[in-house]
């Protein structure tokens, strides 16, 4: 079986309240975090209709800071389908309701996973790939699992050789001390 990926997408608006916010009086990223979550769970489980649970989250960087009184808007949509995971890509972007500008906050990748009731792994249904972006998105989904093996790989402490990795240490704010 194969679905839309307009069919799952997702958008979530919440006006940002002072008890959102840390002690510079920005929203906490760990909240923004939170509703990145719950947007990608609510993504993947309205695509796989199962339950979904958050399996890896790929890089977030916050690129601006977002205000107190500011409308937060996340979007989520399926960038990729396995046999029972799912690639969800979330954006979020701020608004300042009095000026109208928009910003973009940041944007990550979550990878959730389908399950039964008995909480055992379901396959999803594919995706239909019908643009230059859905298949961009896909492709890069692909790549980015291909990265993160190799990278595990790489560091796999019974591969590690601390002699191939001495040099990378001398330009950096660090002192190696054996006992």
């Amino acid at each position: 079986m194969f679905k839309h990926i307009k069919d799952s997408q997702i958008t979530i608006s919440e006006l940002m309240l002072p008890s959102h916010s840390n002690f510079s009086g920005k929203i906490h990223g760990g909240y923004i975090l939170n509703l990145m979550d719950q947007i990608a769970f609510a993504c993947a489980s309205k695509h796989s209709r199962h339950y979904c649970v958050t399996a890896s989250v790929n890089k977030v960087d916050f690129l601006n800071s977002i205000d107190v009184g500011e409308l937060v808007t996340l979007k989520a949509s399926i960038n990729y389908t396995g046999r029972t995971s799912m690639v969800i890509g979330v954006r979020v972007e701020s608004e300042n309701i009095q000026t109208g500008e928009t910003k973009h906050c940041n944007s990550s990748y979550f990878t959730m996973v389908a399950k039964d009731d008995d909480g055992n792994n379901v396959p999803v249904p594919g995706i239909i790939l019908n643009s230059k972006e859905s298949i961009r998105r896909f492709s890069r989904s692909i790549t980015r699992q291909e990265q993160t093996k190799t990278r595990s790989n790489n560091f796999k402490a019974s591969e590690f050789k601390i002699e191939d990795h001495l040099d990378l240490l001398k330009t950096q704010n660090v002192k190696i001390e054996f006992s």
